[in-house]
């Protein structure tokens, strides 16, 4: 009895964990658990903040962006007592970044197979590279490790962290990326992304990636690039092919292109639009490709096919402007940054796999089904989420079966103009010396002076 008595007293003082079992089948509480052994982040710093409980806390803050600390963790567990928000920051603040780095690496996958409509072109993964920049709190440390971005005028409102990712078109699955300050330019970051391509993948990117450096990367991996070009770059035609495009090879310098050393071949397919109600109709656009063969690859497949770089972009919208819900982060310490960061896109995760398990039973390609929808579906169901194994079960197909209702209209061939609509504002803008504005030394009541 006494043993018994202890057991309960034991599992009492746990946090009730039934809700973020719901979704141990995308983030398993085991591998939490190895990831936190592993960098040496086993003791808990309250008795009620176990580690594996505040990385997904962490990784709820990415669900609930608009909400508290206290709010969040009301969402993540059925337990009366709230630690106040001090104590949650402290117990995110015990577990580091270096536990979210290995998370990540032990949970993404890439969704898609060959059976994923718009996920593959022949036997080649669909892969889509660019970065997007996070506005972070306006603090000094934060100002002085991301730095804030520059311009001819006055340094940027907000120190930025720049981020670099690597995305599964077909999914929407940011697979990899990298986090660096602002003042780290993409180029110099893809590098290191790179070396995570695999055999057969296809990769596009903008043309501001292109170099050889790059190019020669993406051939060592045994990957294939489909890339757009600058107007400034000289290609000259070794061999003309029957559709318009040309066979030409990237050299390191302009010195081993006129000695015709150490060049990589490559494919050049020059187009433009005759629709004038469309972007850069009757201007040139140019590709560059290691998909040498027309026969194989015709031109305008491919043109089309590039136009699944902007599946990215997407993803970034739905990671930045629906998910998070906040115009900066809410972390305010650099470690805090990366950790935030990584608990948004672990967050944009579950929810694209459990989009594409609900669309995989459909035959549907999952980026028909909504991501709005989707995040609210789970924001709704996961305080219903009930506590027996079968009852479980049943929930997380429920689940599934209410996201496969929220499919899209197929997407219609329109354009918008890239502009944005800004108000000129009357206040004055926000300087540096506004930062440290004085306050205060009296209670108001006591500061006032009656004038006869």
């Amino acid at each position: 009895m006494i043993e018994l008595n202890k057991e309960v007293q034991r599992i009492s003082q746990l946090p009730d964990e039934e809700r973020l079992l719901a979704l141990k089948r995308i983030i398993p509480r085991k591998t939490v658990q190895a990831v936190l052994r592993r960098v040496g982040r086993r003791q808990r710093y309250c008795r009620r903040l176990p580690g594996w409980f505040m990385v997904w806390f962490v990784i709820g803050l990415g669900f609930y962006g608009r909400d508290s600390y206290c709010q969040v963790f009301r969402w993540l567990q059925a337990h009366n007592r709230v630690p106040q928000r001090s104590t949650l920051c402290e117990a995110r603040h015990s577990l580091g970044v270096a536990a979210f780095r290995l998370l990540w690496n032990e949970v993404v996958r890439l969704l898609a197979d060959v059976s994923t409509p718009g996920a593959f072109y022949r036997d080649m993964r669909l892969m889509a590279l660019d970065g997007f920049v996070v506005d972070l709190p306006d603090r000094p440390d934060l100002a002085r490790i991301f730095g804030r971005p520059q311009s001819g005028r006055a340094a940027g409102a907000f120190p930025q962290a720049r981020v670099l990712a690597l995305c599964e078109t077909g999914t929407h699955v940011i697979w990899r990326h990298l986090i660096k300050p602002i003042r780290c330019g993409e180029v110099t970051m893809a590098s290191t992304l790179l070396r995570c391509l695999e055999k057969n993948m296809l990769l596009m990117w903008d043309r501001g990636f292109l170099s050889y450096a790059t190019v020669a990367q993406v051939v060592e991996r045994q990957a294939f690039l489909l890339a757009r070009i600058k107007k400034n770059l000289i290609f000259t035609p070794l061999r003309r092919f029957c559709d318009g495009s040309f066979l030409a090879k990237v050299y390191p310098s302009s010195r081993h292109r006129a000695q015709d050393q150490d060049g990589i071949p490559v494919r050049i397919i020059e187009y433009t639009f005759k629709d004038r109600n469309r972007p850069g109709a009757g201007e040139k656009h140019r590709l560059l490709t290691t998909l040498l063969h027309p026969s194989v690859d015709p031109a305008k497949r491919l043109i089309e096919l590039y136009h699944q770089r902007w599946e990215l972009e997407l993803a970034i919208d739905e990671l930045k402007t629906h998910q998070r819900e906040r115009p900066v982060l809410r972390s305010e310490t650099p470690a805090g940054v990366i950790q935030e960061i990584y608990g948004l896109m672990l967050a944009h995760y579950v929810l694209r796999v459990l989009m594409f398990e609900a669309a995989e039973p459909e035959g549907i390609d999952p980026r028909r089904l909504s991501f709005t929808g989707t995040l609210k579906i789970l924001r709704c169901r996961l305080p219903q989420c009930p506590k027996s194994a079968q009852g479980l079960a049943k929930w997380y197909k429920d689940l599934l079966t209410e996201i496969a209702t929220e499919k899209l209209p197929e997407r219609r061939d329109r354009i918008n103009p890239r502009v944005i609509k800004r108000k000129m504002s009357r206040w004055p803008k926000k300087r540096p010396k506004h930062g440290d504005y004085p306050q205060p030394k009296q209670k108001f009541r006591q500061t006032i002076v009656m004038l006869n």
